[in-house]
């Protein structure tokens, strides 16, 4: 109830919009449902089936792909070659699994020839 100049004016009693009654417990209240939480098809969202596989410095790259450190930075990296870059210094670092199928995918396109 308010005035307003010495009218009362009465306000409408409004249910509570949570739709909780009044009465309930708190504790019933927060039970959630039974449904399960999360991913429930798998299959749908699968994991890779393989993982990255081991990390490798560009020496170790350059000695899959059977050539020079100069040649990864220079020929294969801005064709494409996967890497990350980490820390300050900007170190380079590979995954075996991702060069294995970069390599392929390469050959593929290029009919053998990388």
């Amino acid at each position: 109830m308010g005035t307003r100049e010495g009218l009362v004016v009465r306000r409408p009693a409004v249910g509570r919009k949570s739709g909780f009654g009044g009465g309930a417990k708190a504790v019933e209240n927060l039970e959630f449902s039974r449904a399960r939480v999360g991913q429930s098809y798998p299959q749908q969202y699968p994991y890779p089936a393989e993982p990255l596989g081991e990390p490798m410095d560009i020496r170790q790259v350059a000695g899959l792909l059977g050539c020079s450190t100069w040649s990864v930075r220079q020929r294969y990296l801005p064709s494409g070659l996967p890497h990350f870059r980490l820390g300050r210094n900007g170190r380079l670092r590979f995954y075996r699994n991702q060069v294995v199928s970069w390599v392929l995918e390469k050959q593929h396109q290029k009919g053998g020839r990388l």
